[in-house]
């Protein structure tokens, strides 16, 4: 099983807006997951190889178009479970709350955004951690990913391997629900 600090770290840096260190990052991710979880490595080799045939303003129009235009595939996790209801608010500010409280900064995402929620996870309790896994942060990826249907995109393999790192480290612990 891979470490979460290490994976998902990583994999957060992927799902955030290409800047000149984007390739490095997803390198880097490549050699951590073949080392520690070969199946999840397997998953992003085609994202790897299909990012590197882009330049920086090809990577940066093909995030926008993935996650900034198409609102089924937007990374927030708040509104994957809430849309724009009041529970996501509610969520939000959670959120803002666990990462000031873990030492996490604010990017310019919200703060339910994927970037932000993926590193908190390694910084609460893991039984805290497993309840926002299972409750929030899995079955929100699992809308993203239903959201590429037929879609062939590559930022699917993105979001398959972090649901898959998450599950694996999550699914065996028991945790209560953050929302509550």
């Amino acid at each position: 099983m891979i470490a979460t600090e290490n994976a998902l770290a990583h994999l957060a840096a992927l799902i955030t807006y290409p800047d000149d260190g984007y390739l490095e990052r997803l390198r880097d991710c490549g050699v951590t997951l073949a080392r520690e979880n070969p199946t999840a490595s397997e998953t992003l080799q085609p994202f790897i190889e299909y990012s590197a045939k882009l330049d920086a303003p090809g990577l940066e129009e093909f995030y926008t178009r993935t996650f900034d235009i198409n609102p089924v595939c937007c990374l927030e996790v708040g509104w994957q479970l809430y849309g724009e209801e009041y529970e996501r608010g509610s969520f939000m500010v959670k959120m803002r709350k666990a990462l000031r409280e873990t030492g996490l900064r604010e990017s310019t995402e919200l703060p339910d955004h994927l970037c932000h929620v993926l590193p908190l996870l390694d910084r609460l309790d893991p039984v805290d951690a497993a309840g926002l896994a299972n409750a929030c942060v899995l079955p929100a990826l699992d809308k993203m990913i239903a959201g590429f249907a037929g879609k062939d995109n590559p930022f699917e393999r993105v979001l398959k391997t972090i649901r898959s790192v998450t599950q694996d480290q999550y699914s065996a612990i028991s945790g209560g629900n953050p929302n509550g």
